[in-house]
C-alpha cells in the first residue's frame, strides 16, 4: 500500500458524496451530486438505481481529479450507504422494478396485518428492528401481494449498495451493518433469520451474502476502475450504513455520548458493545463493526420538511436568493429568529412522511396546531424547525430510558449550519449541544472505518485525535421552560389524533388523482 489517502463515499437519499481525507484527517477533494427521487402516488418514494451507480462514479472520479492525485497515492476507498432500500433483480443483476427507498411505506396494509399477529414481538427481539414499512422484510412482503410477477422473477432482493457492489465487482454480498436494518437478520445468531425468510417465502440464497463491515475487495472492473480513476487493485472496504458511520464521525464513540444528526431525516444515536432491544421497541439497533452496535431512533421528516416550507412558502425567497448570491435556508434561518421561542402558540407535528421513531406509526401526517390570524410565514419557519426538534427529543427521550443517562450530546447533519436551528434544540433537550468541526459526519465515518480496516489505525477510538469541537450551544432557560410546556401539547395532539391519523392515511392511499 503506497498511497495514504482515503475516500469516503457516502451514497445519501437525496445525493451522493466523495470525499478524500489525508491519514492525518485533513480534506484534499471532495465531489457531491445530487438525484432525483420518485414519488408516483402517496406513500411511494422510489429511485433509479442506475442514476445513483452514475452518480458514484461521477463523484469519486471527481474528487480525485479534484485532488490531482494518482491511482497510486490512494490507499482505498471505504462505502457508506442509506438503509432499507430493496431492488428487485433479475438473474443478469437487472432491476426488475425501481428502488424503493427507506421513505416508502407503501407496505402499511402488511404492517397491520403484522402488528395483530404475535410474530410482532418475535421480528423486534430477534432483529432489533420495530415493525415498520422503512425495512425490507415489508417491502418484499409486498412484493409477493402486489406484484407476484416481478416477486417470481427476482434472483435477489437486494439495496442499493449491493447494486452498486455486483456492477462494481460482479458479486453479491451485503455488510453486517446494512443486513442488520433490514428486520430479517438476527442480531444474536448473526445470520439471516430462517423462521423470517420461511415467513415471507424466500430462501437466503435470494439475498445477498454478509460480510463484516470491514471487508476488503482489490478486484475492480477494469472498465470501473478506469471510470473512478483507480488502480483495479485498490482496496475498496465494504463499509457501513451511513446513519452508525454519522455517529462514528463524530466521535462519539464512547459510552454516554450520542450523536443527534438532521439531513433529509433525522436521528439520534448511541454506541453499545452489544445488541440491545428496548421492552417498548421504540429503538432499533445495528451493526457497527464487530462487537460494536450504534442503539438510537430516526425520524422520517427532518430537513425534508425544512425543505418543503422553503418550496411551498419561500419561491419568492428563492428568487432573491439567486440573485444575490444567497442561501434560501439563511434567508429563513433569520425569519426564524425574528419570531420567540414557542412562536407565540403555533406547534407543527411535521409528519409528512408518516414517522418511525419512537411511535413507528406510518399513517402518521402533518399538523398545525393552535394557527391564528397573527401567525405569518416566520411563524410557520419557526414552527416547522421546532416541530422536528420535537420529535427529535421524543426520540432523544426513549433512547435514554433504554441506555442509560447521557452525559454529551453532539450534533452532525445539514442542520449544523443553522444556528437558530442547533439553539432550539439545546432548548428544547435542556443540554450543552456540541458541533464537531467534521462538517462530513457518514463520509468521514466511512474514512475512518477505512482506515480502520487497512491497518491505518488499530482501534476505532482513534477517530476521537481527529475530531475538534467548533461550538458549544448552551440551552436558555427561559426557552426551556416555553419549550417543556409546548412539548407536552405536542405529544397530546399527536395521541389523540390516532384514529384521524388512519383515516386521512387511507383517504390518501386510495385518492383517484
Amino acid at each position: 500500500m503506497s498511497g495514504q489517502n482515503i475516500i469516503g463515499v457516502d451514497i445519501g437519499t437525496t445525493g451522493c458524496r466523495a470525499v478524500i481525507y489525508r491519514p492525518d484527517g485533513t480534506t484534499i477533494g471532495s465531489r457531491s451530486i445530487e438525484y432525483p427521487l420518485y414519488t408516483p402516488q402517496a406513500a411511494w418514494a422510489e429511485q433509479d438505481p442506475e442514476e445513483i451507480l452514475q452518480g458514484v462514479l461521477e463523484v469519486v472520479g471527481g474528487a480525485i481529479a479534484e485532488a490531482k492525485l494518482a491511482p497510486e497515492e490512494i490507499a482505498g476507498l471505504c462505502f457508506s450507504s442509506v438503509m432499507h432500500s430493496v431492488i428487485p433483480v433479475d438473474e443478469h443483476g437487472n432491476a426488475l422494478d425501481r428502488m424503493q427507498t427507506w421513505a416508502d411505506s407503501r407496505a402499511q396494509d402488511y404492517i397491520e396485518k403484522v402488528k395483530a399477529s404475535p410474530d410482532a414481538s418475535t421480528i423486534y427481539f430477534k432483529t432489533g428492528c420495530p415493525i415498520h414499512p422503512m425495512y425490507p422484510l415489508f417491502k418484499i412482503i409486498w412484493f409477493k401481494n402486489e406484484r407476484p410477477d416481478i416477486f417470481s422473477r427476482t434472483a435477489k432482493f437486494i439495496g442499493i449498495k449491493e447494486y452498486i457492489c455486483h456492477r462494481l465487482f460482479g458479486k453479491y454480498f451485503v455488510d453486517e451493518s446494512i443486513a442488520s436494518a433490514t428486520a430479517l437478520y438476527n442480531i444474536h445468531t448473526r445470520t439471516w433469520d430462517e423462521d423470517l425468510l420461511a415467513m415471507i417465502g424466500i430462501t437466503a440464497d435470494r439475498l445477498s451474502e454478509v460480510l463484516p463491515t470491514t471487508h476488503t475487495e482489490r478486484s475492480l472492473k477494469p472498465e470501473i476502475a478506469q471510470k473512478l480513476g483507480l488502480a483495479s487493485d485498490t482496496a475498496i472496504v465494504l463499509g457501513a450504513s451511513d446513519g452508525v458511520l454519522s455517529t462514528l464521525g463524530s466521535g462519539a464513540i464512547n459510552p454516554g455520548q450520542v450523536t443527534a444528526m438532521i439531513g433529509t431525516s433525522g436521528a439520534v444515536r448511541m454506541i453499545t458493545n452489544k445488541p440491545q432491544a428496548d421492552e417498548k421497541q421504540r429503538t432499533w439497533c445495528y451493526n457497527l463493526a464487530g462487537d460494536t452496535w450504534v442503539l438510537g431512533g430516526a425520524l422520517s421528516n427532518g430537513g425534508v420538511a425544512f425543505r418543503w416550507a422553503r418550496d411551498k412558502f419561500a419561491t419568492t425567497e428563492q428568487r432573491v436568493a439567486a440573485n444575490l448570491g444567497l442561501d434560501t435556508y439563511d434567508i429563513l434561518g433569520r425569519y426564524a429568529e425574528q419570531k420567540p421561542a414557542g412562536c407565540e402558540g403555533l406547534i407543527m407535528l411535521p409528519l409528512f412522511s408518516g414517522e418511525r421513531a419512537p411511535y413507528y406509526n406510518a399513517n402518521a401526517r402533518g399538523v398545525l396546531f393552535g394557527l391564528n390570524l397573527n401567525h405569518g410565514k416566520r411563524h410557520l419557519v419557526r414552527a416547522t424547525l421546532e416541530g422536528i426538534i420535537y420529535r427529535m427529543y421524543s426520540i432523544f427521550k426513549s433512547l435514554e430510558e433504554v441506555a442509560g443517562e447521557v452525559n454529551e450530546i453532539r450534533v452532525g447533519g445539514s442542520f449544523t449550519r443553522s444556528k437558530v436551528w442547533v439553539q432550539i434544540m439545546a432548548d428544547v433537550f435542556g443540554r450543552v449541544i456540541h458541533v464537531p468541526g467534521e462538517p462530513e459526519g457518514s463520509a468521514f465515518g466511512a474514512a475512518v472505518l477505512g482506515m480502520y480496516a487497512l491497518g491505518m489505525i488499530s482501534d476505532l477510538k482513534e477517530v476521537e485525535k481527529f475530531i475538534t469541537i467548533k461550538e458549544i450551544y448552551y440551552p436558555n432557560e427561559e426557552n426551556r421552560e416555553i419549550y417543556q410546556r409546548l412539548f407536552g401539547i405536542y405529544e397530546r395532539v399527536y395521541w389523540n389524533l390516532q384514529s384521524e391519523f388512519e383515516e386521512i392515511a387511507e383517504i390518501q392511499r386510495t385518492w383517484k388523482k
